[in-house]
């Protein structure tokens, strides 16, 4: 039912990422038990420690303990 919607709000958030040395640009769409959807993009640097993909730049996104994920 959310597939699509997960989907297209991946790639949508993939437009926001930064990847100039991969060159691969990386999107994520989290669902929530109440339906809320959070999404994030990778981030990079030319130091390998300060970068951050996708999935973790969604998770900071969550309010715990309000929304679960699915």
């Amino acid at each position: 039912m959310y597939e699509k919607r997960l989907i297209e709000l991946a790639l949508k958030a993939r437009e926001n990422a930064y990847c100039p040395y991969s060159g691969f640009a990386v999107g994520a769409a989290l669902l929530c038990q109440d339906g809320t959807i959070y999404t994030g993009c990778n981030i990079e640097s030319s130091a390998y420690t300060p970068t951050v993909c996708a999935e973790p730049v969604s998770y900071t996104h969550l309010t715990l303990p309000t929304s679960d994920l699915v």
